[in-house]
């Protein structure tokens, strides 16, 4: 085999985002797939295979998101697709999603759960593998497969789209599960398929068409059995939940990040510090998300859910929750992700603060101690952008050069 392919990426600056400074004028050295060093000495160029000049370009480290569904939204998408377009269609639509979310300057992503009727298939397995075959371009993908969900919760396709009985029957392999045993089988299908984590449905949720937005959907019986199932095969377990009620009884059975937690009071936020559980905040929704489609009683959740949800971030950070950056794409326009970041400043975080929750902080999260980082020994996820996203957040929205995995699909 040849020897790797050592490139020299060469920017206006470097962000460290340990020490939380840009290095002015520095060079990335990568060999292969990963990154050699980080420094001032132009010197490395002559060594080089090749140099890539950005010069009005800051580099920092691929940035990440960790609550996406890429089999939904995207080119031409419309709020009947989970029950009008076929799971091929929708995960070669995926596709599209995917390179368009690693243009933006998102190399990773866990897309966390699917929930749409497939007959059994994992379509966000299926796509994590064929890119990490490189038969298709797109981030790295830690997938959940299907939501663990109960009949007619949140993320039950057919509740979601109120479909009379019947007509879309969903399984338990799909992740339609009630009681204990059945909860049981379910994760254990989606190991059995290859699954990075799972994926569970605590409470109501803002498109949730019976009971409170935030009312607690499965038992403590049953989050216990979800989370037990995961653990003893070594997987994390993340929970969709905005009431106070059902993330205390997600933390009461050890699952592992809340996604969202949109009404939850200053006791349940110091409880998430003192456990040490990750918090998606998923809040740049809050500001962005088109609702005009949705139905009346929807809006009307929107306007009561969305004023708390922000002010519960805001007392998140100033607690020091451990919050990772989670944009619910296609919530979020999928390739508009960084809007994340700048909701997470809005809200009361510093730039720096953003830039760990979609570097470190995810990085933590998934167990990846080799991403979130520009240092010697990483892996060579690196991004340019255009301005100093330290002193502006937004230059995150202004991706010009993407490298992942020591390629480069962005220049």
């Amino acid at each position: 085999m040849a020897d790797p392919t050592v490139t020299v990426l060469h920017g206006k600056g470097v962000l460290d985002v340990d020490i939380g400074e840009v290095i002015d004028d520095a060079r990335v050295v990568v060999e292969g797939n990963r990154i050699l060093e980080v420094t001032t000495d132009a010197t490395v160029d002559k060594n080089a295979d090749d140099v890539v000049s950005l010069p009005e370009l800051t580099l920092m480290p691929g940035l990440m998101d960790m609550e996406v569904d890429l089999v939904l939204g995207g080119p031409g998408a419309r709020l009947t697709d989970p029950v009008q377009v076929d799971p091929v269609k929708m995960t070669l639509r995926a596709v599209a999603n995917g390179m368009r979310t690693m243009r933006a300057g998102f190399t990773t992503v866990r897309n966390l759960g699917l929930f749409v009727k497939t007959g059994g298939y994992v379509l966000d397995v299926a796509l994590r593998d064929a890119i990490a075959a490189g038969w298709i371009d797109g981030p790295r993908v830690f997938a959940a497969g299907h939501a663990i969900c109960p009949t007619g919760g949140h993320l039950d396709p057919a509740a979601q789209s109120n479909l009379a009985p019947g007509v879309m029957p969903m399984t338990v392999e799909e992740g339609i599960a009630d009681g204990v045993d059945a909860v049981r089988s379910a994760v254990r299908y989606q190991i059995r398929h290859g699954v990075d984590l799972i994926k569970c449905c605590a409470s109501g949720g803002v498109v949730t068409y019976s009971g409170p937005s935030g009312a607690q959907q499965y038992s403590d019986e049953e989050l216990h059995a979800i989370a037990d199932e995961a653990h003893r095969r070594g997987l994390k377990v993340a929970a969709h939940s905005h009431g106070d009620v059902a993330v205390n009884a997600a933390l009461d059975a050890g699952i592992d990040c809340i996604e969202h937690g949109f009404m939850i009071t200053e006791d349940t936020i110091q409880r998430l510090v003192d456990t040490d559980t990750f918090l998606v905040s998923t809040n740049a929704l809050t500001e962005n998300w088109d609702v005009s489609a949705h139905p009346e009683h929807i809006r009307e959740r929107v306007a009561d859910v969305f004023p708390k949800a922000k002010e519960s971030l805001s007392k998140c950070i100033d607690a020091g929750v451990k919050i990772a950056t989670g944009s619910d794409a296609p919530a979020i326009f999928h390739g508009r992700n960084a809007e994340e970041l700048v909701v997470l400043v809005q809200r009361g975080a510093t730039p720096l603060q953003a830039i760990r929750a979609a570097t470190t902080v995810s990085a933590e999260l998934i167990d990846q101690p080799d991403l979130g980082r520009v240092a010697p020994g990483m892996l060579a996820d690196v991004i340019g952008v255009r301005g100093d996203p330290l002193a502006d957040i937004t230059a995150t929205q202004r991706v010009g050069f993407v490298m992942k995995d020591g390629k480069v699909y962005k220049q």
